[in-house]
């Protein structure tokens, strides 16, 4: 089953109220989420004290039912309540009503006889920031390290976009049900879920029918059936000739993506860049071409020929007149494009002048400076990099430890899988140069952004610690027998 959907706060409500009006019954599915927690709990924790934290909602009560079954499995627990017991409502009240053991207000006092804080205060039902008393008490929490399993998603943390509004717990695991939200693969909130556990509690796929999410993670599946597998027929110009600009400084750029675009099955790539580089080209791209140019039109003429199926410029070309004047080329001439690095910051001063060219399929992939320098400060990862993609009419991949990949029609997915070892030079210049191959191999602009995302992930993986650049190249092979 397809589980890549990522649900906001309000499509994951909609989908509790579609599972009740398809009769599934409320409290069955309050106590089927509390199960999942325990059964967690049990797995991971041997017998110890333990104090949920329960807020006045829903959340509170999974903590309620929780705790019950801890009760009841004869491990010593106290609850402690955020709010009046007497004003809980609902589901939560009958939670709180099967309860048989001690329920405290909020003290620190109660550390002193806990080993294991369960977090069941907010969810992603938060709606103001943690602010006063109750922000001190979460950075008490914080302070002393204790374990803690979170309900949902760590109280403080948007489950939306991610951030900490005020103060958040620190989980060292948190169990979410049916889907993920957004806010647990964003940063900062991602941290704080610490190992995120989803599970089954009875909620129907066919909700999603209803729903339509257009957002998901990023994975193979939302993929693999686009992507450009070779096959007995092919032959290297029907594979795609992937053409990359150089410059004549940071050659190192150009060289990576070039062999990056080879890797990932382009069946040629051709550097071109001026001739005062072509020893140092030549000497570095033993699989590749390089075409020597002196002047501006030579690089339009060379990629008109019809079988230039993708366009890389950026990387290493300079923040130069000359740069642009190549990327207007390309655009007007409606190629598979990427840009990045200074194929964008030679736009900053006049960015509508980028988008207005942009008329066929292109791929932006900017870094959160570079971005900023188009688009505005990325306040909001998600919103903003789905607000760039439609002004700007190309698929825009916001880089970082929580890539956001926004099309111009509103499909959007975040990556997950990147280590942090990618924070090398170079690796940025290896994923333009798969995105590059994959899209000079006829894959689509998303599709190919998306799977060349998934797969510099998964090769930097593969590497581990001690990565450099060119490492993520060498293991794209055993990536691509894995899929």
């Amino acid at each position: 089953m397809n589980r890549t959907e990522l649900l906001t706060n309000d499509e994951m409500r909609r989908a509790d109220e579609l599972a009740t009006m398809s009769g599934i019954n409320s409290v069955e599915l309050m106590e089927a989420a509390g199960r999942s927690v325990f059964n967690v709990l049990r797995k991971t924790w041997t017998w110890r004290k333990v104090l949920v934290l329960c807020g006045s909602g829903n959340n509170g009560g999974d903590g309620f039912v929780v705790a019950r079954l801890l009760w009841n499995a004869g491990w010593p627990v106290k609850v402690c309540l955020l709010g009046d017991l007497n004003g809980l409502k609902g589901d939560a009240a009958t939670a709180a009503k099967l309860w048989q053991g001690e329920t405290c207000n909020i003290s620190n006092d109660l550390f002193e006889y806990v080993d294991l804080i369960v977090d069941a205060i907010f969810g992603t039902g938060l709606s103001r920031d943690i602010a006063g008393s109750l922000k001190s008490f979460f950075e008490e929490i914080n302070k002393r390290n204790f374990d803690c399993l979170s309900i949902d998603i760590p109280s403080g943390v948007d489950g939306n976009t991610g951030a900490v509004r005020g103060s958040a717990l620190q989980a060292s695991k948190t169990v979410s049900f049916f889907r993920k939200k957004p806010g647990h693969l964003l940063f900062p909130g991602k941290l704080h879920c610490g190992t995120l556990h989803l599970t089954d509690i009875g909620i129907p796929p066919s909700v999603l029918n209803s729903i339509k999410p257009t957002l998901f993670e990023n994975a193979p599946e939302n993929w693999l059936e686009r992507f450009p597998f070779p096959h007995f027929e092919n032959h290297k110009y029907s594979r795609g000739h992937a053409v990359i600009s150089g410059g004549t400084v940071m050659i190192g750029a150009a060289w990576l993506a070039a062999n990056a675009a080879r890797r990932v099955g382009a069946g040629l790539t051709t550097i071109i860049a001026d001739k005062v580089a072509a020893d140092s080209f030549i000497a570095g791209n033993l699989g590749g071409m390089y075409w020597p140019i002196s002047k501006l039109h030579e690089f339009e003429d060379f990629i008109k020929e019809p079988r230039v199926s993708a366009i890389l410029i950026g990387p290493g070309n300079g923040v130069s007149e000359e740069t642009r004047a190549k990327v207007v080329a390309a655009l007007r001439l409606r190629k598979n494009t990427v840009l990045d690095a200074d194929a964008l910051t030679i736009f900053q001063d006049d960015p509508n002048n980028l988008f207005g060219w942009i008329k066929g399929s292109t791929v932006l992939t900017p870094h959160e400076g570079e971005f900023s320098r188009l688009f505005g400060a990325p306040n909001n990862r998600l919103a903003s990099c789905q607000e760039a993609a439609e002004r700007s009419g190309a698929v825009v991949i916001l880089k970082g430890p929580d890539t956001v990949i926004a099309a111009p029609d509103g499909r959007t997915v975040i990556n997950s899988n990147a280590p942090p070892t990618l924070a090398t030079a170079g690796s940025g210049d290896v994923l333009a140069g798969f995105i590059t191959g994959l899209l000079s191999q006829g894959m689509p602009a998303f599709e190919a952004a998306c799977s060349g995302v998934w797969l510099h992930g998964e090769a930097a993986h593969l590497s581990g610690i001690g990565l450099i650049a060119e490492d993520i190249i060498e293991k794209m092979p055993e990536v691509l027998v894995s899929l």
